[in-house]
């Protein structure tokens, strides 16, 4: 069950059993090579300074695993190669960089310096965007895996070098402990530490002096492996470290030298016992573990199952039910009638709820995702129609789950959505507490406390523990069944497989990790057919998130709009109660309401609104009024106004004014219309986006695409009406809108200016290119006079009117 959980199906990796034949061996058939034993000279660089001059414009690329690494003086494996400039310039050309980026034109190669000692080389280029070139080669060597000979089990690795690496020919030999001197500056915490130097090889331990220690300022970095160690001290030594935030505050301003720190055996396993109590901490630490999940796991199991069963929902058991039924009820001798079925609100929605049951009866699994704007009766229509007479449900809202604040309420919070307990989290703060002792003790953390991250899988390990055992109840009721594998039986039986909720997926920006883990779990219990999954969202961006858990199956997606009037009528009617009553006869009330609903739109919530306001006793016009006038306000504080969350939002007014303009004057705005205005030619789509997740406007996808823009929730309609005809909020935001005009042509003019200015310098200059300029100058400065000119109208509106 461990590996049913824990290993995401994405993330298996196809074992390619062909050998490697990159890197191979080359025996000297040249007779006037130099000895393959010799130290090559460009290995401590040409003026025997032990470091590489560059240039302001040029960059270097470090491989690693290039060469067998060099324990000793002497190592067998240096006399089978070949180390003279010209092979080893092919190799790594050849081999490591990909034929696509050399042959590109930002792309020059200045030299190629091997680092025999560390096993590696160095590639001095020239380009203008050395991270483009670091992500393509690091991508080039991931998808090739090239494993040299001498180191089947490892690929050749590539980054880029942020520091001055000192390639010295000492007798100082590579180790996987590294010492790192602080120099010129404050100490470096283990937090930052672990930030640069992971990316470079997993990190066994980081040790610091204890504070008030007479040594020099240093770290001790003790890798896994070797070469981990070896491509951290040639990209970090003599790196100046920048401001970075942290948990002990700003830290940075310091530069590195790093060493490697030879490994002392002497007496080594005597000390390690004595002078270490970290060997009694973590034991003890693996005592308690072992303990609390033979105990409480299995009982954690039981809550879980129960809660997918609802077996222990007292008030919902058959028996229970048939003695209300016959005590409690015979005494309600009032009982109202109800208007109509609320399963008449779904009569538009049959052909959503069919095809949900059918997908629910086919043995052939992928994620079920059911998409609509918030408010439109998701949850509702899941839970209700579809899945109103299954037994074997399990719903997970993630909105309590973002919500939490602290990684304690997190947990509490996940844990009450499956039923897992107990819970112990306040546990977890006395653990923290222990380790933050033992840390201060021994210098590192006992293992005691738990991450978020694990505490969340283990939460998913059990209710994944109990989906199986609750899918597998009735396996042993044939013979057949009995022969049967686990996997057999699920796939010949959907209709046994419980059904896993997951609403509000994407609910908030943050959180992803939660989001992730979800995800990576859901396409589990998919890919064991242990359950089936429907995802509820209101982001049109699933497909990106859940793509990369489960990315070789087509999702089967139905999208739920706003209802449609008549709909919309009947479920303000079936909330009014008694009061329904009233409003049916009289028929003036009965036009007031298909106005105000008209008005309004089918979003569920806002109707839900609708009706409260009317059973206060207001009149439809009024309440929907109110309605509207609440809705401006909130979109005029949300999207408009600069606030204390202005400086977080990610567009700006004049982007989000040009859509409310647009859209009260029409029903849907053409997508890629919009992306052509001016206000949204940088960045114009990632913009829409996030108004989009701001819920001000809603995108309507063809075909998989985006094609058009519509209010965020129908009532936004009338509520762009309404602000559009506040002549001092439309003379400000028009003139917040102009002043943008005016910025961006006035950047465009100082741009076509510095290029004029340019070509006036060139001995060969472009007539076309200058009338160009200068007809595009004329335009912007045509467009910064109107816009001026309709700026002092504006001013004169908001000088007059309040």
């Amino acid at each position: 069950m461990n590996r049913f959980i824990t290993a995401s199906p994405s993330r298996r990796l196809a074992v390619n059993p062909t050998c490697f034949h990159s890197l191979r061996p080359q025996l000297l058939t040249r007779p006037r090579c130099p000895p393959t034993f010799r130290r090559p000279t460009s290995t401590i660089g040409a003026d025997k300074t032990g470091f590489i001059d560059i240039a302001a414009e040029e960059s270097l690329l470090y491989f690693d695993n290039v060469f067998p690494l060099k324990t000793a003086i002497y190592d067998i494996r240096y006399f089978v190669m070949r180390f003279d400039k010209r092979s080893v310039e092919s190799r790594v050309k050849k081999q490591c960089l990909p034929r696509t980026l050399q042959t590109s034109a930002d792309f020059n190669i200045i030299d190629i310096i091997p680092r025999l000692k560390d096993g590696g080389a160095f590639v001095k280029f020239i380009s203008q965007n050395p991270a483009e070139i670091e992500k393509q080669v690091q991508a080039f060597l991931k998808e090739k895996r090239i494993r040299p000979w001498f180191a089947p089990f490892t690929n050749v690795r590539s980054f880029m070098v942020r520091g001055k690496p000192w390639l010295e020919d000492l007798y100082r030999f590579p180790s996987p402990k590294l010492r790192v001197e602080f120099v010129d500056g404050p100490e470096l915490s283990q937090e930052a530490l672990y930030a640069l130097f992971r990316r470079y090889g997993k990190i066994a331990d980081i040790t610091l002096p204890p504070p008030g220690a007479k040594e020099s300022k240093g770290a001790i970095i003790q890798f896994l492996r070797m070469r981990s160690a070896t491509s951290a001290r040639n990209c970090l030594h003599g790196f100046t470290v920048p401001e970075m935030s942290s948990i002990a505050g700003k830290e940075g301003g310091v530069t590195l030298r790093i060493f490697y720190e030879s490994t002392i055996r002497a007496h080594y396993i005597r000390d390690w016992i004595v002078n270490h109590p970290r060997i009694t901490l973590p034991i003890l630490a693996g005592i308690i573990t072992t303990v609390a999940i033979w105990v409480f796991d299995p009982i954690r199991t039981f809550f879980i199952r129960a809660k997918i069963t609802r077996s222990l929902h007292f008030f919902e058991n058959e028996y229970w039910g048939w003695v209300k039924k016959n005590t409690v009820d015979r005494f309600k001798f009032l009982k109202t009638e109800e208007l109509e079925d609320l399963s008449a609100l779904w009569e538009e929605r049959k052909d959503a709820v069919g095809q949900l049951h059918s997908w629910l009866a086919e043995s052939e699994e992928t994620f079920i995702v059911v998409q609509g704007p918030r408010g439109s009766g998701k949850r509702e229509l899941i839970m209700d129609s579809v899945l109103g007479n299954r037994n074997n449900v399990l719903l997970i809202d993630c909105e309590p789950i973002n919500e939490a604040h602290g990684d304690s309420a997190t947990i509490n919070a996940a844990a009450a959505q499956v039923g897992y307990r107990p819970v112990f989290s306040s546990l977890n703060t006395i653990s923290s507490l222990l380790d933050l002792a033992a840390q201060g003790v021994i210098g590192t953390s006992a293992g005691f406390s738990q991450t978020l991250e694990n505490q969340f899988n283990k939460i998913l390990q059990n209710t994944g523990a109990a989906l199986k055992i609750v899918a597998l109840e009735h396996k042993n009721e044939t013979e057949r069944e009995r022969a049967q594998s686990d996997d057999e039986y699920l796939s010949a039986n959907p209709h046994r497989r419980p059904v896993v909720v997951i609403d509000n997926f994407l609910h908030h920006d943050g959180h992803s990790v939660i989001y992730d883990k979800l995800a990576d779990w859901a396409a589990l219990l998919i890919a064991s057919n242990v359950a089936h999954v429907i995802f509820l969202t209101n982001d049109i961006g699933f497909q990106k998130s859940l793509a990369r858990s489960l990315p070789d199956r087509v999702f089967r997606t139905v999208f739920l709009g706003d209802a449609q009037p008549d709909s919309a009528k009947r479920y303000v009617l079936h909330n009014l109660d008694d009061y329904a009553g009233r409003i049916t006869a009289d028929e003036k009330l009965m036009k007031e309401l298909d106005e105000s609903i008209a008005a309004l739109g089918g979003r569920l919530t806002d109707l839900e609104f609708l009706s409260r306001r009317i059973k206060a006793g207001e009149p439809p016009r009024h309440a929907v009024q109110e309605i509207i006038a609440n809705s401006a306000s909130e979109i005029l504080k949300l999207y408009f106004l600069d606030g204390s969350e202005g400086s977080k939002r990610k567009w700006a007014p004049e982007q989000a004014w040009y859509l409310a303009k647009r859209l009260a004057a029409e029903d849907s705005l053409r997508y890629n219309e919009v992306l052509l205005h001016d206000f949204f030619k940088d960045a114009g789509e990632d913009c829409v986006q996030f108004l989009e997740q701001a819920e001000m406007i809603s995108i309507v996808t063809h075909n998989g695409r985006p094609y058009a823009i519509k209010p965020g929730k129908p009532v936004y309609k009338a509520a762009f009406e309404r602000l559009m005809k506040d002549k001092v909020l439309k003379a400000k935001m028009d003139m917040i809108s102009l002043k943008a005009v005016i910025r961006r042509e006035t950047a465009e003019i100082k741009k076509a200016t510095e290029e004029l200015n340019l070509l006036a310098t060139c001995d060969k200059k472009s007539d076309r290119r200058v009338t160009y300029l200068v007809k595009k100058m004329e335009a912007s400065q045509k467009k910064v006079e109107e816009a001026e000119l309709q700026t002092l109208g504006l001013k004169k509106i908001l000088s007059e009117e309040f």
